[in-house]
C-alpha cells in the first residue's frame, strides 16, 4: 500500500475489473434466496445530478450487502425516454440552429431524439461507472425497447377492454410550448402576481335596472378567456339574486347575449357572489355547463394565442390579447377596478411555461376501480411497507381523492398510442397492430404519457407479459424500491395499482423514500438557482468513496440532507484514517498468510473487548441496513473503527508488536487482521473501492469483496464484562491526559498517579492491567487501593468508582508556576485599578453611552475576579512549598 491514500489511484480501473470477472450478475444459485432491486430509471435529458448520486449510492448499498450475504441479487438497470423532457430538450436543441420540429418531419425528429438519447445514456453509464454502481448490464433496459412496448400495448388494449381506458372531450392542462396535455401532478404552483378585473355585464335589456345599475359585476382575473363566456352564475341559494336568474346580459367585447343562471357551484361568500362560466377554459365551468347545457367555445389555439373565436383578438398571445382587452374594457367605460393580487398559478414541470385549462380530446384511464384495489391490498399481508411509514398515509390520501388519469400526449416522442380511426366511419379500434384494411385507418397521432410505461417498470423490464420468462418467476415481485419521496405520486403509486392489475402482485416488498438534496443553506438544489453540484466534480476532488460515505449517512429515511464541502472533507477524512491504519496492520502482520484466531483462553482484555465490540458493531449494522437507516449504520461503524480500532487496539497492540513475547505477538497480528478483514467487510457496501484495493492487500488469497462472505454474529465474542472492565481502563487513561492538558505538562513526562477506590473488582482489573496504565498513562509511581489518602496539592479528577490524584509539584514547577502567576496578579490588579478610577469619574459616567459605561462595570468585575481567582491559586502553591 502507498503511504498516502490516493482515491483515484485507487478507483482507477477498479470498476472495469469487476465487470469483466462478471461480478455483478446473480449468482446462478437456484438453492439462494433471490434479492431484486430495479434502478429508477433516470431520463435521458441530460447528466446525473447528486440527488441521483444519492438514490443510487443507498440501491447499491443494499445490493452489495445482500450478495455478500449469499442472496441470488438482480440490480436491473435502465432509461426512461421520458417523453415531454426530452422532447423538450430536443426542440431547444433545434431552436438555437433556426428550426423546428415541423420543419424535420416526425420521423426526422425522431431519429434526432434518438441520437440524443444515444449520447446520453453514454454519459449516464461512465457516471454510474464513476459511482461504482454494481449493475447487471447484461439485463440493462430502455422504456421504448422492444419487450417493454409489447406490454405497454397489452396495457392499454387490456384496460381498453376493460372499460378503464376512454377517450373523450374535457378540460384538461394543457402546456403551451410543448403543445401537449398534462396530469395534474405535473403541473407546479407557483405564486404569480396577476389582479382582479372587475368588468360590467350590461343587462340586455336597457331599460332593466338593478340596485340601480344598468349593469352586474363580475370579477375575473382572465379577461383573456371571455369570448369563451356563455353565461353568468349565481348560487340558488343566494335571495340577493334570485331575480336575475333567468335574464341576460351582453358579453363585453362580444356583443353576445348570455344568460344568468343559477348552480351550487357558485360561492355566494366570494367576491359578487356572481360568477362568469367559461365550459372551454376551466374544469369547474365545464361542469356547470354540462349541467346547464351551454356550449363549449374554445378561444384559443394549441400555442395559447388566440383563434377565430376571439374576434379581433386572433392571432395575439394570450397576455398580449389580455392586455388589449383590459385597454379595450377601459376605453368602453367597462371596466369598474383593477386589483392587484398575487395568486397560486399553475405550471408546467418541464417547460415552465403557464398552464392553460383547455378543452381538448384525450385518453384517460379511470382511476376508481384501480385506486380501490391499491388501498385494499394495503389492508393485507401483502401490502407495500413504506419506510419511513408516514408516507403510506401520503400514498393513501393521493389514492382516496384521485381523478382520472389523461394518458396521451400530444408529442412525437414516446410510445404511439395503439388506437386507429376509421377516415370513412369515424369507428376507433384498439389492437397492437392497424385493421387489414389499413388505408382507410389512421393511427391517434399521440403518444403516451411517460408515467404509463415507466409503471410498468418493475415487471416488464423481466420480461413480462411472458409470464413465463426466467426473470420474471425468479424475481418478481422485487424486494426493494428506493426513490425521492417527491414521485410518490408520479410513479411509486402507479407502479403498485399497475402491477396489482397485470400481475396479481405488489411490484416490491419495501419502497424506500429518501429526500431531496439541498446545499448547505438548506436550499432545493436547482439549475436555475445556481447552486446545483455535479457529482463527478465532487468525485474528481475526493473520490466516490468519500461522496458515498457522506450521502449513506447524511440523514434519516424520508429526510432531505443538506450538502456541505467540510462534511466531504470529514468523509475523506475518515478514509484516510483507515487507510493509515490498515496500512500499520498490513505492514505488521509479519508471516501472517491468513488469519487465525487465537484460543479464546490465550485472549487478553483488550482481545476480548475488541471482539467483542466488533460483534456489537456486526450486530448493530446488520440491524439498521434492514431497517435502512444507514446513518445508524455509519455512526456504528465510524464509532468502532475510528475510537474502539484506532485509537485504543491498534495503539495497545504496537507495546506488544515491538516487544519480546513471540506468541503475544503472533496472537494480536491475527486479531488485527481478523479485525481488519471484518471491518473492510463491514464497509465494503458503503464504500467499496478503498475497502476492495486494501483488502487486496491483505496476505490472504480473495478474488474480490464483491463477492465475499459478509460479517455475521459471533455469540462467543460477546464478553460485557470484558467491554466494562475495558472501558474502566479508557476512563481512567481518558482523565490522566485531561488533567495533563489541563495543567499544560507534557504527555510523556514520568507522573505520580493515586488512584482511590472501594470497588475490589475495579482495583483487581487496574492491577492485572498495569501494563495499560504505564502504556498510556506514564506514571512514575503508581498507587491503587481504597486507603489513599489525596496529596495536600493535587490535580483531582472523579471516574466511575473511582478518584484519581496527582501531585501538582509532579505536574508543574512550583517556582515557574508562582512566577507565572504573580504577574498575572500584577495585570489583573492595573486594569482593577484603570476601570475604578474610570467609573469614579462622573463626566465619563453621565456623557459615556450606556452600554459603554456597562461594558466597563463588566470589566471591573471580571478582573476582580480574577485577582481573588490568583490569589487562591497562589497561597496554595506557597504553601505547598
Amino acid at each position: 500500500m502507498e503511504k498516502r491514500y490516493d482515491p483515484h489511484k485507487t478507483e482507477s480501473g477498479r470498476y472495469q475489473t469487476w465487470l469483466d470477472e462478471g461480478l455483478f450478475k446473480p449468482s446462478g444459485n437456484k438453492k439462494a434466496k433471490p434479492y431484486s432491486i430495479v434502478l429508477p430509471p433516470p431520463n435521458v435529458t441530460g447528466k446525473l445530478h447528486l440527488g441521483h448520486a444519492w438514490d443510487t449510492t443507498l440501491q447499491d448499498i443494499i445490493i452489495r450487502q445482500k450478495r455478500m450475504q449469499g442472496f441470488d441479487t438482480l440490480w436491473l438497470p435502465g432509461m426512461d425516454h421520458a417523453g415531454i423532457a426530452t422532447q423538450a430538450k430536443v426542440e431547444a436543441k433545434l431552436r438555437k440552429q433556426g428550426l423546428s420540429r415541423y420543419n424535420l418531419g416526425r420521423n426526422k425528429f425522431v431519429q434526432q431524439v434518438w441520437d440524443w438519447k444515444d449520447e446520453y445514456a453514454s454519459i449516464i453509464k461512465q457516471q454510474w461507472a464513476k459511482m461504482g454502481l454494481s449493475l447487471d448490464y447484461s439485463r440493462e433496459r430502455f422504456t421504448m425497447d422492444d419487450g417493454l412496448s409489447d406490454a405497454v400495448k397489452k396495457v392499454f388494449i387490456d384496460l381498453y377492454n376493460k372499460g378503464l381506458i376512454y377517450r373523450g372531450e374535457y378540460i384538461i392542462n394543457w402546456d403551451p410550448q410543448a403543445r401537449t396535455a398534462l396530469s395534474d401532478i405535473e403541473v407546479i404552483h407557483k405564486d404569480d402576481k396577476g389582479a382582479f378585473y372587475h368588468i360590467k355585464y350590461p343587462f340586455a335589456d336597457k331599460n332593466y335596472t338593478f340596485n340601480g345599475k344598468h349593469y352586474i359585476e363580475i370579477a375575473t382575473t382572465r379577461p383573456e378567456t371571455m369570448m369563451g363566456d356563455t353565461a353568468v352564475a349565481v348560487n340558488p341559494k343566494d335571495s340577493r339574486y334570485k331575480e336575475l336568474v333567468g335574464k341576460t346580459v351582453i358579453l363585453p367585447l362580444a356583443e353576445r347575449q348570455i344568460p344568468i343562471i343559477s348552480d351550487a357551484y357558485v360561492d355566494p361568500s366570494f367576491g359578487t357572489g356572481m360568477v362568469k362560466i367559461t365550459p372551454a377554459h376551466d374544469p369547474n365551468d365545464f361542469q356547470v355547463g354540462n349541467r346547464h347545457n351551454l356550449k363549449r367555445i374554445n378561444t384559443m389555439n394549441d400555442d395559447a394565442s388566440m383563434n377565430e373565436y376571439a374576434g379581433k383578438y386572433k392571432g395575439m398571445d394570450r397576455f398580449k390579447a389580455r392586455k388589449a382587452m383590459v385597454k379595450d374594457l377601459q376605453d368602453q367605460n367597462l371596466m369598474i377596478k383593477i386589483d392587484p393580487i398575487v395568486h397560486s398559478v399553475g405550471h408546467s414541470e418541464r417547460t415552465d411555461v403557464q398552464v392553460e385549462a383547455r378543452l381538448s380530446t384525450q385518453w384517460f384511464v379511470k382511476m376508481k376501480p384501480l385506486a380501490e384495489q391499491a388501498l385494499k391490498n394495503q389492508q393485507n399481508i401483502n401490502a407495500v411497507n413504506f419506510v419511513p411509514q408516514r408516507f403510506e398515509d401520503a400514498f393513501k390520501q393521493w389514492m382516496e381523492n384521485i381523478h382520472d388519469w389523461v394518458i396521451s400526449r400530444q408529442l412525437w416522442w414516446g410510445h404511439r398510442i395503439p388506437a386507429w380511426y376509421n377516415k370513412l366511419t369515424g369507428e376507433t379500434y384498439v389492437g397492437n397492430t392497424a385493421p387489414k384494411d389499413s388505408e382507410n385507418w389512421e393511427q391517434d397521432p399521440d403518444v403516451l404519457d411517460t408515467w404509463f410505461s415507466s409503471a410498468l417498470w418493475p415487471f416488464s423490464t423481466m420480461g413480462w407479459p411472458n409470464e413465463n420468462a426466467e426473470d420474471f418467476k425468479r424475481y418478481f415481485p422485487t424486494n426493494t424500491l428506493v426513490t425521492g419521496y417527491d414521485i410518490l405520486p408520479f410513479w411509486v403509486s402507479r407502479m403498485i395499482f399497475q402491477s396489482l392489475e397485470f400481475t396479481g402482485q405488489r411490484p416490491f416488498k419495501n419502497v424506500l423514500l429518501h429526500g431531496l438534496i439541498r446545499d448547505e443553506h438548506g436550499v432545493k438544489m436547482s439549475k436555475s438557482l445556481g447552486n446545483g453540484i455535479d457529482p463527478m466534480d465532487v468525485i474528481e476532488k475526493y473520490g466516490a468513496d468519500a461522496l458515498r460515505w457522506f450521502l449513506s449517512n447524511g440523514s434519516t429515511a424520508g429526510q432531505d440532507v443538506r450538502f456541505s464541502y467540510t462534511k466531504m472533507d470529514s468523509a475523506w477524512n475518515f478514509i484516510n484514517k483507515i487507510w493509515n491504519a490498515s496500512r500499520y496492520v498490513i505492514m505488521n502482520l509479519g508471516a501472517i498468510s491468513k488469519p487465525v484466531l487465537p484460543a479464546k483462553s490465550d485472549w487478553k482484555l483488550a482481545d476480548k473487548w475488541i471482539l467483542s465490540r466488533l460483534n456489537s458493531t456486526v450486530k448493530q449494522v446488520i440491524t439498521t441496513f434492514d431497517k435502512f437507516d444507514f446513518g445508524e449504520a455509519g455512526r456504528a461503524l465510524y464509532n468502532f473503527i475510528w475510537n474502539d480500532f484506532c485509537d485504543w487496539y491498534i495503539e495497545i497492540s504496537k507495546e506488544v508488536l515491538t516487544g519480546n513475547d513471540d506468541q503475544l505477538k503472533k496472537n494480536t497480528q491475527n486479531i488485527l487482521a481478523y479485525i481488519l478483514d471484518q471491518v473492510l467487510r463491514l464497509l465494503h457496501p458503503i464504500m467499496p473501492f478503498v475497502t476492495e484495493k486494501i483488502w487486496l492487500s491483505m496476505p490472504h488469497v480473495g478474488k474480490s469483496l464483491v463477492i465475499a462472505t459478509y460479517p455475521i454474529d459471533h455469540p462467543e465474542f460477546d464478553d460485557t464484562t470484558a467491554e466494562a472492565d475495558m472501558a474502566s481502563l479508557i476512563e481512567l487513561i481518558t482523565a490522566v491526559r485531561s488533567i495533563r492538558a489541563e495543567a499544560n505538562a507534557k504527555m510523556s513526562s514520568k507522573i505520580d498517579l493515586l488512584i482511590k477506590s472501594n470497588n475490589q473488582h475495579l482495583q483487581h482489573v487496574l492491577k492485572t492491567n498495569v501494563d495499560y496504565i504505564q502504556r498510556f498513562a506514564h506514571p512514575g509511581k503508581l498507587s491503587i487501593g481504597a486507603n489513599i489518602t489525596a496529596p495536600k496539592l493535587s490535580m483531582t479528577q472523579v471516574i466511575s468508582d473511582a478518584e484519581i490524584y496527582i501531585p501538582l509539584d509532579e505536574l508543574v514547577d512550583l517556582d515557574e508556576e508562582i512566577k507565572k502567576l504573580e504577574k498575572e496578579e500584577q495585570k489583573f490588579k492595573a486594569e482593577v485599578v484603570r476601570a475604578t478610577n474610570k467609573l469614579k469619574n462622573k463626566d465619563f459616567v453621565s456623557n459615556a453611552p450606556e452600554n459603554i459605561v456597562t461594558s466597563e462595570k463588566e470589566k471591573l468585575k471580571l478582573n476582580q475576579d480574577k485577582v481573588i481567582a490568583v490569589n487562591e491559586r497562589l497561597t496554595k502553591l506557597k504553601e505547598a512549598k
